[in-house]
């Protein structure tokens, strides 16, 4: 039987970060959605006024004997800027904030190191939230998939196309693509 982990977190759009973490090896299913905040089962249009507390996040069921929390917090932390408080390009709000939801203490411990192995790549301090999980909501379903669905989207082309292209160069052997 397979021993499947979960894995919470997010850096601006979860359409970015969802289009970079279900493409790799041992990602089982990923769901983008709102955690990290205080209103219950908020919409999209109500996280987007920043007023709930929630991020936008992707919950990631994935194979821990495939890929590692360890990989996948470091591929999240370098597939978006995380030292950018509360923005990720032109997003701009609380909601787009660099958030690392753990699971468990092992989980909180590895991104810690995670976070002390990518901060010399950046010039900046990391600016990444770290606190434990509590709740993950669904987006509404016109946000799941999104890349894959909408590929030809201007937004597509010009913000997760290159992060698609950095993916590719920077860790090849770890996709499914």
């Amino acid at each position: 039987m397979v021993n499947l982990s979960t894995a919470t977190f997010g850096g601006g759009c979860f359409w970015c970060i969802e289009a970079v973490i279900q493409r790799l090896k041992g990602v089982e299913s990923i769901k983008s959605g709102f955690a990290g905040g205080f209103i219950k089962n908020p919409p999209y249009r109500e996280v987007c006024t920043g007023r709930t507390g929630h991020a936008e996040v992707v919950q990631v069921t994935f194979n821990p004997d495939i890929i590692s929390y360890h990989d996948l917090i470091f591929i999240f932390m370098t597939s978006h800027d995380p030292t950018t408080l509360n923005r990720q390009g032109g997003d701009n709000g609380t909601q787009y904030r660099s958030i690392v939801l753990y699971h468990n203490e092992e989980q909180k411990e590895i991104a810690q190191q995670v976070f002390n192995e990518v901060h010399p790549v950046y010039a900046d301090p990391i600016v990444t939230e770290l606190k434990p999980f509590e709740v993950f909501y669904n987006a509404e379903d016109d946000h799941q998939n999104y890349y894959n669905e909408n590929q030809d989207a201007r937004y597509c082309q010009l913000v997760i196309d290159p992060k698609i292209q950095n993916l590719k160069k920077m860790y090849a052997d770890k996709l499914v693509i």
